[in-house]
């Protein structure tokens, strides 16, 4: 198979994608030995996007507000009850959903914090632009052409790099690796950005390299012997043919670098259950490459199936289960990393939340502020946090919605200054003022 043929075939049935949009080849040469600031142990970021919209209300419970039950009569969660059942309490006011009980120990321990009444001052219902401003962070703004995770990295990049070309940023990166295994005795790729999944996340893409693998089995970190050109899919696609060469070029020697991390399939710690399925799979691999010392800055996965319109159910039912799988993905990956939860933090994200009365078939139509969860050793756990809007009808958002009173931004913004060291935040989120007095103390 010649050098040109080699290429079309890893386009049409890859399983990794390298996003350079818009960069010179010098750029992309390289690319994926991106600079780190050392040697020493990376933090990293997890972000979780429950796509379509969870319903906080049901997820983190207000069971003290009478008017959550007036609202929701059939699919409201039952309150705390002394001989156990219900809602889990977690302070008198709020509750966790049983399905999310794998991670009541982690709050209790200060492990887990909530923001709840957070979300985007923007007014959109639509799932498509709430996910695009969410993940470009920019609500309101459709032209913004990096994501806010591929921010980030350029706001932790190699300081010596700062203000250099790109040339030789690239080549700069080469001499990390090079000091790094005079170090260790192993070169050790700076795979910075890594997102699971066929194709990045809109929060990834950008100026700075990021990597979307569909499964790291398929090109064989597991130990698997299938071929290269099998190995990708959907790499990348550009019309500046010199960019994909390189790209692809780079997208090549990664594998082989990650190859070589580990000869034997990965096996997580003792007694660690992830979830059947894309979910639990991407976690046990993101918790892999955090393991495998490869400079993991931000880690990304989606988790789907929230958009609860019809039999949205209560205890049991359409939600509990995916709860179910969230939960249960959580705490597998925190168990499984151990200490090491000291370096990391997973961040929940979903577009919007969910109207707090029910509809009339049982379910919940597109709302407004919704919750996060940040889960760590770093984190200011064992607390709701924000500002509780109420849900009495006069206090909702057009009536009818949980009201904003925490900009996602804010919680954004705190963790990758505060956890990843990120400055220049004005960049990161363009158009939004930095103010730490609304920061929520998310982090120690």
């Amino acid at each position: 198979m010649n050098r040109a043929t080699s290429r079309r075939v890893f386009v049409r049935r890859s399983g990794l994608a390298l996003l350079a949009l818009g960069l010179p080849p010098e750029f992309v040469t390289r690319s994926l030995l991106a600079a780190t600031r050392g040697a020493e142990r990376s933090r990293t970021l997890v972000c979780l996007f429950l796509r379509g919209a969870v319903d906080g209300l049901n997820m983190v419970v207000p069971f003290a507000e009478p008017s959550y039950y007036a609202h929701r009569r059939t699919i409201a969660l039952p309150a705390p009850r002394a001989e156990g059942g219900g809602i889990i309490d977690l302070d008198g006011f709020f509750g966790l959903h049983p399905a999310l009980d794998p991670l009541h120990p982690l709050y209790r321990r200060g492990e887990l914090a909530i923001v709840h009444a957070a979300g985007s001052p923007h007014p959109t219902r639509s799932h498509f632009d709430a996910q695009d401003f969410m993940e470009t962070a920019t609500p309101g703004t459709k032209s913004t052409p990096d994501g806010w995770l591929n921010r980030v990295l350029g706001a932790t990049q190699c300081t010596s790099c700062t203000g250099r070309t790109l040339a030789h940023a690239a080549a700069h990166a080469v001499d990390h690796v090079a000091a790094q295994a005079s170090m260790t005795g192993t070169t050790v790729p700076a795979l910075r950005g890594v997102a699971m999944g066929s194709a990045l996340p809109r929060s990834l893409r950008g100026e700075h390299p990021a990597l979307a693998i569909e499964d790291l089995e398929r090109f064989g970190i597991g130990g698997n012997d299938i071929g290269l050109e099998d190995a990708f899919a959907h790499l990348y696609q550009t019309r500046q043919a010199d960019v994909f060469g390189t790209a692809a070029d780079d997208a090549f020697e990664a594998v082989r670098v990650l190859r070589s991390l580990d000869g034997i399939l990965y096996e997580p710690r003792s007694g660690v259950d992830y979830p059947t399925g894309n979910f639990g799979r991407s976690l046990r691999q993101i918790a892999q490459l955090i393991k495998a010392d490869v400079g993991l800055e931000i880690g990304f996965a989606d988790i789907g199936g929230w958009d609860t319109h019809q039999a949205q159910g209560g205890i049991e039912g359409q939600l509990a289960r995916r709860l179910t799988e969230l939960a249960r993905g959580i705490r597998a990956f925190h168990d499984d990393l151990g200490d090491r939860m000291e370096d990391v933090v997973i961040l929940t994200m979903s577009e919007f939340g969910r109207t707090v009365a029910e509809n009339g078939s049982g379910g919940t139509d597109h709302g407004h502020a919704n919750c996060i969860l940040a889960i760590g050793g770093r984190v200011n756990g064992g607390h709701v946090l924000g500002d509780w809007p109420g849900l009495e009808t006069e206090l909702l958002y057009q009536q009818r919605d949980l009201a904003v009173t925490t900009d996602f931004r804010d919680v954004f913004a705190e963790i990758a200054s505060e956890h990843l060291g990120a400055d220049r935040l004005d960049q990161v989120f363009p158009g939004y003022p930095i103010d730490r007095s609304r920061w929520r103390g998310v982090l120690r």
